[in-house]
């Protein structure tokens, strides 16, 4: 039983890759839109902040969730 708990908690810290990797897929685009017009860089990286925020709040849970699944019984 204690392995499926580490399996458990594994799979539940899969959602910060996710995340890692959906902020480094915003950041490339952010930069290839203040390529093109550098006059919007303010607006562009405003909702690049706000969304790599929301990004990181998956994460975030994620490991809430696997200590929850580790340390609590």
């Amino acid at each position: 039983m204690p392995e499926l708990v580490t399996i458990g908690a594994g799979l539940a810290i899969i959602g910060a890759g996710g995340a890692g990797i959906g902020i480094g897929i915003a950041t490339s685009k952010a930069v290839e839109a203040i390529a093109r017009q550098p006059e919007a860089e303010s607006k562009i990286m405003k909702l690049l902040i706000i969304g790599a925020a929301l990004a990181e709040t998956t994460a975030i849970y994620g490991l809430v969730i696997a200590l929850l699944i580790l340390f609590v019984k």
